[in-house]
């Protein structure tokens, strides 16, 4: 689209999180009139580690934030999996992209706070919660809880996994439930028993339990993430200290000490949930990003990459194309084929099969010495 089209365009966003705080800032970068309408009345500290893949921070570079991104981070060398008790199955250095060599590992909360503040204040408006969206054709209108009515050239659905964007105009098809929990918090490296040691994500898997050490060093703290089977789909379902501790036995005894000294007050219990791949991404003048399009499941840790990679081949399309509506076309041709892919590996195991297709040419280390 030419330059005057895109600073003529009136963009809003539904959602302030990974995929609409960085579609916000990549199509503002277009010179777009760009809104953020995020059904929260306050935007606080919550989950715990992730990390942002090197083409990731590829992108904050091309849109001028790396800094910001990288002051609240930690390079990370590589990603390691061991048994329960620490014995190496398989040891893979983070792929290079270009210029960029290193995944940056970092809170959350952080995360969000650094992409919300490289935007305009006036951008973002907290307390809109989406009740209603009519799709126009050229346009659409969105209705907020709070009265308000926004119409817009551009609906970006960053809304999430319960996206009512998705609801409403595409697939009303509900979340899907893993068969596991995960359990998370965030302690201090002090109290990891010595388990962290540099900026390497860690994964000791046994028993149908991955428990995942994320340095957070810059922080002065570790994420600490138990992932178990459990057939109980209430969304925020209800554990105790025994609970996570039975899930952690045969594991290395400082894991079972680290869980052992918990304050559950602080610990992020939630059932793990993605969606089905959607058949259909776009309208004319609506599109879905992030997790409202492609929800997956953590084991492979592409959710929020996916969603910054979803707003940077946004505004990609957006430049390349000649109207909105091929530009969405090829947006979703662009990425679908890609978080497909995603979804699928991401409900998979970590069987050495598994590990071959996600870490190619890779093989566990205890196979490879059976040859």
């Amino acid at each position: 689209m030419q330059l005057s089209e895109l600073k003529n365009l009136k963009i809003a966003v539904v959602g302030a999180g990974y995929g609409g705080a960085a579609a916000a800032k990549a199509l503002s970068l277009l010179g777009a009139d760009v809104n953020v309408y995020e059904q929260a009345s306050r935007i606080g500290e919550v989950g715990a580690g992730i990390g942002l893949r090197p083409s990731t921070m590829n992108r904050f570079r091309e849109w001028g934030i790396f800094d910001e991104i990288a002051k609240v981070s930690s390079p990370s060398e590589y990603f390691e999996i061991l048994t329960p008790t620490g014995e190496p199955i398989m040891k893979e250095e983070w792929p290079a992209s270009g210029e960029q060599t290193h995944t940056h590992l970092i809170h959350r909360g952080d995360f969000i706070d650094a992409l919300l503040g490289v935007l305009p204040e006036d951008m973002v408006h907290l307390g809109h919660k989406l009740e209603k969206i009519q799709d126009k054709g050229g346009s659409s209108v969105l209705t907020f809880a709070n009265g308000v009515s926004v119409e817009a050239d551009l609906v970006v659905g960053g809304d999430g996994i319960k996206s009512v964007v998705r609801r409403e105009l595409f697939d009303d098809r509900g979340p899907v439930f893993s068969g596991e929990h995960a359990y998370r918090t965030v302690i201090s490296t002090d109290d990891a028993y010595g388990m962290v040691v540099d900026d390497n994500l860690r994964m000791y898997i046994g028993r149908g339990t991955k428990i995942y050490l994320l340095p957070l060093r810059h922080r002065d703290q570790v994420s600490f993430d138990i992932t178990a089977l459990c057939p109980d789909s209430t969304w925020a379902p209800e554990v105790t200290k025994d609970d996570l501790l039975a899930t952690v036995e045969g594991f290395d005894e400082r894991l079972v000490n680290i869980t052992r000294d918990l304050d559950m007050d602080t610990v992020n219990v939630r059932a793990v949930y993605d969606i089905d791949p959607v058949g259909i991404w776009h309208t004319d003048s609506v599109v879905l990003v992030g997790d409202a399009a492609h929800s997956m499941l953590h084991h492979q840790g592409q959710g929020a990459n996916s969603a910054i990679e979803d707003a940077g081949a946004l505004a990609d399309a957006l430049r390349e194309a000649d109207s909105v509506k091929e530009a969405l076309a090829l947006f979703q041709a662009t990425r679908k084929p890609v978080t497909d892919a995603l979804q699928r590996i991401s409900r998979q195991g970590w069987t050495e099969e598994e590990i071959h297709e996600v870490f190619p040419g890779q093989k566990p280390a205890a196979a490879a010495t059976k040859e």
